[in-house]
This record gives C-alpha cells, structure tokens and sequence, in this order.
C-alpha cells in the first residue's frame, strides 16, 4: 500500500465533479443519494472491484427510535430513550451533541431508506441486544448485511449515479484550508487526478492496517481481524497531515462469537435468549451479558483464544432468521447432542464439566458472574459451537461538527470536508465496552445521509 499523502492541488484535474465521495460501502451509497436527491453533482469511487464494504459482513442492522415501522409494531420508543442508551453503554465517554444528532436523526433516515428507497426494512422483535432499552434493530428480510449493500446499491444505480470501482484514493490535495481534490490510482498502476467542491470520506475506519491497531488498540491485535481489508485508515492518516482532529482511536467493536475455523459470525442471540461461553474445559469464564463487543477480549483471554457458545434447539430456531447462522449449520459449524454430555462429545469438552455448567444456569436469578436469566432453560437438543474474539471495525475516528464537516484540532470547520460511517468518530466511547449494538451502521446511515445533504436528516 503506498501511503496516503497530502499534497498542493495540480494546475488541472483529469476530471472534476461537486461532490466526490470515497467509499462505496452503505455509508457512502447513502451519502451519494442524498447528494442526488439534494440535486449535487455525484460520483463515487471504490478501491473493490464490486461495492460490498464492512456493510456486507454485517448482519446489516441499523438501531433507530421512533421510526413508523417501530410504531406499526407497538414499540414505543423514542430518541432521547436511545440517546441515554448509547451514553450508558460508552460510560458517558462521548459527545453529547454527536450521540444526540444520532439519536435524532436515525429515525427519519430508516423511515426515508423504507418510503423513498423501497428497502423493506423490518423490526427485530423475537429478541434483544444488549444495552437496547426497546427492540429498535431494523434489518433487511435475511437480516444480512450483503442484502443491504446489495439494495442500496441497486438504489443508487437507478438514480443513475456514477460509481467508478478500482480506484483506491492515495493522495489529497489540500490548501488554502480547503479540500480541491484526489488522485486515484487505477488497477494497471496509473493515477486519475479528480477535483471536486466537497469530498466525503466514507472509506471507513483502519482495522485492516495492523500498525495503526498495534498503535491504538494493542488488546485486540492478535484477535482474528474480521473486517474489510479495505479499511486502511486513509482518513485518519490525512487527517494528521491537514491539521484534523481525531478523538477515541481505541474505540472499536469486537465480537467474541465468531465460528472457528469457520469464520462466520455467529448471532449473539444465541447468548441474550439464555446461552453461555465455555472454555475448553467446559467452564463459564465471564458475565456474557456485557456485549458481544466486549466478549472479544474475554474469549482471547482462553486458552488457544477460543471458545464454545453453548444453547438449544429453541435459541437455534431464533437464530435461523440471520443468513450467517444458517451457513455455519450447513457448514458443520454448529454440533448438537441430545444431553449435554453428548454435546461434550461433539465439541470435544469434559462431559461431566459441561453438564455441571448446564445444570448450574439459574432460572430467574443471578449467578456468580452477576449475569441474571430469565425463567427458560437450557433444554434438548443442546447445541454448541466453537468461536473465537475477531476485531471488526474501529469506532475512533475524524471528529465532525453537526453537518459531518471535519473538525480542525483548533475547533473550526473545514468548509468542504466530510466524514462519515467508520471514518469519523463514533459513539463508543474510548475502548470496546462502548459499543452498543448497531453502532456503526447508525453512524454510516445517520452521517452518510448528513453529509451527502449538508443537513441534518
């Protein structure tokens, strides 16, 4: 990868567009229809040969209160409850007024993505996620994050915007304060010089460049990296040539329910509607009900860094409703056994290890952990899989002001400059526990929809 530099804008481009976004994932598509529908100018370009991002290893939901699908649902639900959810799981560690803009305007943007665009959003009503005050995960029908690339996608070719793939944005030109343009290189190794009025960088966070995770996040470096290898930190590596301001660079959501070897996430609805982690031994090792995000570190802590998520056959018919899950059954990922002795077996754990732990899972009370279960329990067939802490994506990044114009380290605007999605700071606060659920696809939604309009939603 050459590294991504900062230079005086040229005398002449070989093209010149108004607004030029990089990044080609749900972030930037959003981002380009609005700037369509704002009537702007738009061209997109991709360094992948096809539009797919970190939104297309997502299970592709975006939390939001108050949308009408909430309401047809009899959910009541509303922003300022959604704010103070996302505040209590980052501890209060993030800005009030970005965690409020999210909040505010995730609503209107899947109301928009439903009635505008067509996608056929749906609740997901059948379980909770961790922090979620109210059910607010809204999803595409094979709750996938390729079904939603994939739609927004189609949308965006039927307004007829330019997506140029293959082009990966290798230097900014920056002066006088303002942005005036990229240049790109091509697959043969030729460079395109692209000027614009706006640019968007919606190209994501850095969780595929090892050093800069080495730097910021040395807890999750050895955990299986299970995001886009596209993510190389370009804005946060312009960023510190042009004087922006980056804030959380430890931030990033793990996930500690990744199949292994497999490497297919597997839902975390397998733990929230009354599952556990074992370790090899075939004991519990930490309150599974903090989040997925935290769960990465827990279940790298084990021997080998590894794992086994241990439900049923009731959870097991929960989660055949993500795509994801259904693969990893027909990939032989998931085992099963009549008793959980059998289980043992299958997985290869001390029987009478696993059965004392499945015996020991309370019914409406609290174990040792501190982790309270309802009233169902664990009943034949019992199923497992083993797993193991990936880092999917960073949640620090360029911080913006209330139009996702990038900020400057002295607090001024940069007029034509925005970021978006994983590119700019999210609302996780400071490591990994301050993911809640859905975090950075309500960031790519909320400010790709921002930043392509210049408005709020």
């Amino acid at each position: 990868m050459t590294a991504p530099t900062v230079k005086a804008p040229p005398e002449s481009f070989d093209l010149e567009v108004e607004t030029l976004i990089i990044g080609a994932g749900a972030c930037g598509l959003i981002a380009a229809l609005s700037a369509n529908e704002a009537g702007q100018e738009v061209l997109v370009i991709e360094a992948d040969a096809v539009p797919s991002g970190s939104t297309a290893l997502s299970a592709g939901l975006i939390p939001a209160a108050g949308t009408q699908l909430q309401r047809a649902a009899g959910i009541d639900d509303s922003p300022a409850q959604f704010a103070a959810d996302i505040q209590a799981k980052a501890h209060d560690e993030n800005d009030q007024a970005l965690v409020d803009l999210m909040a505010q305007n995730a609503a209107p943007v899947i109301d928009w993505l439903t009635e505008t665009l067509g996608l056929p959003f749906s609740v997901v009503d059948d379980f909770d996620y961790p922090g979620h005050s109210n059910r607010r995960m809204h999803g595409l029908p094979t709750r996938a994050g390729a079904e939603l690339i994939d739609a927004v996608r189609s949308a965006t070719e039927r307004a007829g915007i330019d997506i140029i793939c293959e082009r990966r944005a290798e230097t900014l030109y920056f002066a006088d304060g303002l942005v005036h343009g990229v240049a790109a290189r091509r697959p043969d190794g030729g460079v395109e010089t692209i000027g614009c009025a706006r640019l968007i960088l919606a190209c994501n966070g850095f969780g595929g460049n090892r050093a800069l995770v080495a730097r910021h996040m040395p807890e999750i470096e050895s955990g299986l990296w299970f995001g886009h290898d596209g993510n190389r930190g370009e804005a946060v590596l312009w960023a510190d040539q042009i004087g922006a301001a980056t804030e959380h660079l430890g931030a990033y959501q793990g996930h500690g329910n990744v199949a292994h070897p497999h490497g297919i996430l597997i839902t975390w609805a397998t733990i929230t509607e009354g599952g556990v982690q074992v370790n090899c031994a075939g004991e519990r090792f930490w309150n599974e009900a903090q989040g997925y995000s935290e769960a990465a570190r827990a279940v790298l802590s084990q021997p080998n860094g590894e794992a086994f998520a241990i439900f049923d056959g009731r959870i097991a018919a929960i989660a055949r409703q993500f795509e994801d899950f259904k693969r990893a059954e027909a990939q032989g990922a998931i085992k099963t056994g009549e008793t959980p002795e059998e289980l043992a077996s299958a997985l290869g754990v001390p029987a009478d290890t696993l059965r004392k732990t499945v015996d020991d899972i309370p019914s409406n009370g609290t174990d040792s952990f501190g982790r309270y279960f309802g009233p169902t329990v664990l009943t034949p067939p019992y199923c497992g899989v083993r797993v193991t802490g990936a880092l999917f994506h960073t949640q620090g990044g360029l911080r913006v002001d209330g139009t996702a114009r990038v900020m400057t380290r002295e607090g001024r605007a940069i007029p034509n400059l925005y970021a978006a999605g994983g590119a700019a700071c999210g609302v996780s606060g400071s490591g990994d526990s301050g993911y809640l659920s859905g975090n950075g696809l309500l960031a790519a939604a909320v400010l790709g929809r921002i930043a392509g309009n210049g408005t709020t939603a």
